[in-house]
């Protein structure tokens, strides 16, 4: 038999009974139902639920190693916010008589412009442009530097050579007597030398003949163009010749005093009758012709005298603002930076020296003489002040230019200004003046009634311009000191 028979049997069994307890109690019957029912339907959201929440088998991933975060990038530390400044110079600066008026203030220490008026702008310069002449001869000549005068042997016995390189202050006044170059080398000690040089060579040969070597640069290139005659028959400039005696004044001693139209002729007949002087062995002859010539190459040298280093030249020219000196600084700074000396060589040799050296920009700048006479010498204020910071500062050298600065009541072109309300900024404001017949200007430093350090550059320009732009130029400077570091630019 099969072994399913015995099942079957207990089936029926089961279900016989089951229908009789339902007919007996159906109530409870149908409540133990839907209690089953209930039962069922909860377990099997629960074992839904737990099938939906499990997770899936892990994958073991290795450990990723800890990594630097790379650095966050540090905000630049804000600028510091400009002070408001409050003290105006409008008023001043808009004074009539001061014309067409540009210029620039500038904090020295610090850079800071204060106040502009047009600075950017390029400007005639009148004498304030000896400030640049100064500083590039520093920088190209060094403060040491001294101009020589020689004296060479000729082209045969009886002749000498008398060779200029530029220095005018070479003088003609005898030992013990100070030209207005104090200090200057004398003819009478060349003359000397000379004699005993070329007697130890051509013993018993009397000299006949000198010849004036004046070929530094071109003797034809002597005088800027736009610049007025007067200027030489006035006497406020000689013709600039790189041999000359005495700045070819007629009287040796003063500042302004009238120059001749052959500045090398009459340096040969001082020279000599300095020879003749100082001659007590018959070895110069009754006559002694002169010409125009040039010396030969690695002839012997007879005789040499040198100027005053540049720091003492440059003190010469800028505190009287002596228009020869700056003319034959620019030349021979020309000459010493490797260009020809020539007056249009100027434009090149001063801007090239003074961005070289003291990185001043030549935007804007046209140099046409040494003097600042020229109407064509362009330099933008803003130019110049920068210039003073470096001058300020002594710079590389051009504390030899700060001290020929003159000094507001006291020393230079600057002694007898800044008079009655202005006098409260004597001793206090250090400048170059500058005069034309079309401008006047003042550049320089102040040290300011609160103690800031400034520079600054003011150019009055116009035609027939009155002497009284100087006073309102005076005034100007002196409302700068007062405000100082609260100078408003408005």
């Amino acid at each position: 038999m099969s072994d399913d028979q015995p099942e079957t049997r207990r089936g029926a069994r089961s279900t016989s009974g089951t229908l009789t307890a339902l007919r007996r109690h159906p109530v409870a019957w149908l409540t133990a139902a839907l209690g089953l029912v209930f039962v069922l339907l909860g377990t099997g959201a629960v074992f839904a639920g737990m099938a939906a929440a499990s997770p899936k088998q892990p994958v073991a991933t290795p450990t990723p190693k800890p990594s630097t975060a790379p650095p966050r990038p540090t905000p630049s530390a804000s600028p510091a916010a400009s002070r408001v400044r409050t003290c105006s110079v409008a008023g001043p600066a808009a004074d009539p008589r001061l014309a067409t008026l540009t210029g620039s203030v500038v904090r020295s220490d610090t850079g800071e412009v204060l106040w502009d008026h047009g600075a950017s702008t390029p400007a005639t310069t009148a004498s304030t442009l000896k400030l640049l002449i100064a500083s590039a001869a520093v920088a190209v000549l060094t403060p040491d530097y001294q101009i020589a005068t020689d004296v060479v042997d000729g082209s045969g016995p009886g002749t000498i050579v008398f060779v200029g390189h530029g220095d005018p202050t070479l003088s003609a006044l005898p030992a013990g007597q100070e030209s207005f170059y104090a200090g200057a080398p004398k003819l009478s000690d060349l003359a000397a030398q000379t004699l005993a040089g070329y007697g130890a060579k051509h013993p018993g040969v009397p000299i006949t003949q000198v010849v004036l070597d004046a070929s530094y640069w071109s003797t034809a290139d002597r005088w800027t163009p736009d610049v007025k005659r007067s200027e030489q028959t006035q006497g406020y400039q000689s013709e600039t010749t790189a041999l000359q005696v005495d700045g070819d004044r007629a009287n040796p001693q003063a500042s302004t005093s009238y120059r001749s139209t052959d500045p090398i002729g009459r340096a040969g007949a001082a020279f000599i009758a300095a020879l003749r002087d100082a001659d007590s062995g018959g070895l110069v002859s009754g006559s002694v012709a002169t010409s125009l010539g040039t010396a030969i190459p690695n002839s012997t040298q007879l005789a040499e005298v040198k100027s005053q280093p540049l720091r003492t030249l440059i003190s010469q020219m800028l505190l009287p603002s002596d228009n020869t000196l700056g003319e034959m600084l620019g030349r021979v700074t020309s000459k010493v930076s490797g260009l020809d000396g020539s007056l249009a060589s100027l434009n090149q040799a001063i801007p090239s020296a003074l961005s070289s050296a003291f990185k001043i920009s030549p935007t804007g700048m046209t140099i046409a003489d040494g003097s600042g006479e020229s109407y064509r010498s362009l330099v933008p204020p803003a130019t110049m002040t920068a210039l003073l910071r470096q001058i300020s500062a002594g710079t590389q050298g051009l504390d030899v230019v700060r001290a020929g600065l003159g000094v507001a009541g006291t020393s230079g072109s600057v002694a007898s200004r800044f008079t009655g309300a202005n006098a409260v900024a004597r001793g206090h404001v250090a400048a170059k003046t500058g005069w034309t017949d079309i401008e006047y200007s003042l550049a320089g430093t102040i040290a300011a009634a609160d103690g800031t350090p400034l520079v600054f550059t003011f150019y009055a320009i116009r035609p027939g311009i009155p002497s009284t732009a100087k006073a309102a130029l005076d005034t100007l400077t002196t409302a700068a000191f007062s405000c100082g570091d609260n100078l408003s630019n408005n």
